[in-house]
């Protein structure tokens, strides 16, 4: 159980530090629609939006550190967390959160907004692969 406890804090943390990073400098250019940490109130319960981002980034790190054990023979760890991580988070946002949230099918396949999907999603598993063995450490 610790194990998943920690997988669901490294997940948590990667957002607000990995995954909102990286949407930072986005946002610095001007190529986001929102800011970073945004912490505009999410439907229906009112929780600010990088809130909602940390938790979900919470409950993917328990499932990427479900999925290591069978990936890491083939993949290797990193390639494991920033790809299978990025990736995994990157469609399922596009396939089924988008369209869920009105927006439009897989981004009405936009590829800017595919690359900085892949991109920030990609920090999260980063950010995952690296917090995981420390939170481990700590619990």
């Amino acid at each position: 159980m610790s194990a998943l406890i920690a997988a669901f804090i490294a997940g948590f943390l990667s957002v607000l530090i990995f995954h909102q990073g990286v949407w930072a400098m986005f946002a610095a250019a001007g190529k986001t629609p929102a800011p970073a940490w945004d912490m505009k109130a999410t439907q229906p319960l009112g929780i600010p939006q990088v809130v909602s981002a940390a938790f979900w980034g919470g409950v993917w790190g328990v499932i990427l550190a479900l999925l290591l054990p069978s990936l890491m023979p083939s993949l290797g760890y990193w390639v494991s967390c920033i790809v299978v991580g990025g990736l995994a988070t990157t469609l399922v946002a596009l396939f089924v959160v988008f369209p869920m949230k009105g927006r439009a099918f897989a981004a009405g396949w936009n590829p800017v907004v595919w690359i900085f999907a892949l991109l920030v999603n990609a920090a999260w598993g980063f950010g995952f692969g690296l917090l995981l063995p420390l939170v481990r450490r700590v619990l």
